[in-house]
Formats: structure tokens, sequence, C-alpha cells
């Protein structure tokens, strides 16, 4: 088990390096330049000049890469131009923002989406099983800013019973998670939904039935025993994808997370604040995707990741 960690940790940092160094790169071979997005389009040359050479942006890339490098092992990402504040501490102080809108969403996903699944597998060709078939495609079909702008319209303008922006309150929190989730609450309930039905018509479930299992012990424990691992799997894709930044519905509902701090780092062409993002949220992503992988040995006793590593 140990080994196992230690490898899929090394794989973890090595994705996280190779990563924040496209970004590095890519962003700087980008059309644009952040000593006008800093100085302003009057800026003289010599202001430009002058700025350029604040932040190192007239040295060589490769001499800029370097430095990004001895900067990176030492936990420092540089000076954020827009913020003028170390660029890991900014990102630090909004990740929680978005791991709460994010933690939020991925739990009232799982508190809907499966036992709706579940309920859909149960009634197969049903009526009432394609009406909500029909809502989840619609609720696929949706995108996150349509969503999130008729939810501020009608919860927010015409029946202001949640605030429209911001994290004031936890009343703050409602909006944004309900237009997140709709989208996850289709994908996760209509997977649940195959997962359970290929489940149900298992051999092996044949068998139970043939020895007097039914109801829930049926559902719950043989077949969705087996529909554990997928959907577990997932919903941890899907809660590290949040931690990307939920870039549109933050900016709808002028979040303070990291997706609406991408945005203005972008505009900015603030490259220690984009590299910094990218940076702590690989790492997220890497450390959710490791404990979805370790949690697999509980969902399903057959696995063993000890012996998965050495194979």
């Amino acid at each position: 088990m140990t080994k196992y960690i230690l490898k899929r940790l090394g794989q973890g940092l090595l994705t996280v390096f190779l990563t924040v160094s496209t970004v590095f790169i890519l962003i700087r071979l980008a059309p644009g330049d952040p000593a006008v997005a800093y100085a302003g389009p009057l800026a003289t040359t010599e202001e430009l000049a002058k700025v350029r050479q604040q932040f190192g942006l007239d040295l060589p890339l490769i001499e800029q890469y370097w430095i990004f490098l001895q900067q990176l092992f030492t936990g420092n990402l540089g000076t954020s131009y827009s913020f003028q504040a170390p660029a890991i501490q900014v990102v630090l102080e909004r990740m929680p923002y978005t791991l709460t809108l994010a933690t939020a969403s991925i739990l009232l996903t799982a508190v809907v989406a499966i036992p709706l699944g579940v309920w859909m597998s149960r009634r197969p060709d049903t009526k009432s099983e394609f009406g909500v078939n029909v809502l989840t495609i619609a609720g696929q079909s949706m995108p996150d800013f349509w969503t999130g702008i008729m939810l501020l319209t009608f919860f927010a303008v015409l029946v202001p019973i949640f605030p429209a922006s911001g994290f004031a309150t936890w009343g703050g929190l409602v909006l944004p998670t309900v237009t997140i989730a709709i989208l996850q609450i289709a994908l996760i309930s209509r997977m649940v939904r195959r997962e359970m039905t290929t489940n149900f018509a298992a051999p092996y479930l044949t068998v139970a039935r043939s020895r007097g299992v039914r109801g829930s012990l049926l559902t719950w424990r043989y077949a969705m025993g087996n529909s554990a691992i997928p959907v577990f799997t997932a919903l941890g894709t899907r809660f590290a994808a949040m931690l990307n930044g939920v870039v549109v519905v933050e900016v709808v509902f002028a979040w303070p997370g990291v997706g609406s701090l991408v945005v203005r780092a972008l505009e900015t062409r603030d490259y220690p604040l984009i590299v910094a993002t990218v940076l702590v949220t690989a790492l997220l992503a890497v450390a959710v995707q490791l404990v979805i992988d370790l949690a697999y040995p509980l969902l399903d006793p057959r696995v063993r990741l000890g012996k998965a590593a050495t194979a």
C-alpha cells in the first residue's frame, strides 16, 4: 500500500510540474504584453520598459523559466502584478470560497442524483421514468450561464429570496450551488441508472433473487454495491473539475473564488497569478484523485491497491 501511495504521489507531482511548466511557457508565447495591461495603454515607451524590467519580462524566456523553477521549489511564485502581493497568497485566500461552492455542489449532486438514478433504474420503460429522463436530458443540455441567469432572475430579482451575488451570507451559496448541481445531477443520475440497470440484469442478482433477496437489500447492497466504484469515481472527478474554478458560475454570481480570479488574471495578463492558480488547483486535483484511489478497497473489498501497484 505504501509503495502504491508513493507511486501515485510521484505521478501526480510530475503531472503538476509538467502542467505548470507548460502553462508558464504558453502564456509567454501568447500575443499581448502584460506591461501594457499593468501600465495602461497611454504609458510611454520608457514606462513600459521600466515595468518589464521590474517584473523580469525583458529577460530571455529560458532565463525567466530558470528563475521560475527556483521560485517553484521554494514555494514563491512571484508577485501578482495586479494585486501587488505574493501570487500564491492571493490564490490561497480565494480557494476556501471555491472549496465551499464545490463541496456544496457535489453534496447536493450526490444526495439527489444517486436516489434519482436508482429510482429510474427500478422503473424502466414507464411513463414516469420517461418523464424524468426527459428532464435529465434538458438539465444536461442547459449551459451553466443560462441556468444561472434564469435562477438569478426568478429568485433574486422577481422573488428576492436569495442574494444576487457574493457570499456575505450563507444564502448567497444557494443559487450558485443549484446552478452547478443541475448539470451534475443530470449527468450522474443517468450514469447511476445505466450502472444499476446493467447490474440488475447480471447473473449474480438472478441468483440473489432465487435465494429470496428482495427490495431495498437487493437494490442497495447487491446492485449499488457493484455500482459504487464508477459512481464514486464520477463524483470525485466532477469535484476535482470544480476545484479548477467554475468560471462561468463564479462570474455570473460575482462569487469571490478562484474562477473569477482566473478571469481577472487573464484580462490583466498577470503571469504569476495564472501560474499560481494552475499550481494550487492541480495539486488539489491530484489529492482528490489519490483519495478516490485509496477509497476503492473500502467500496469493494475485492480491490487490492498494493497488488495493483506492483502489477
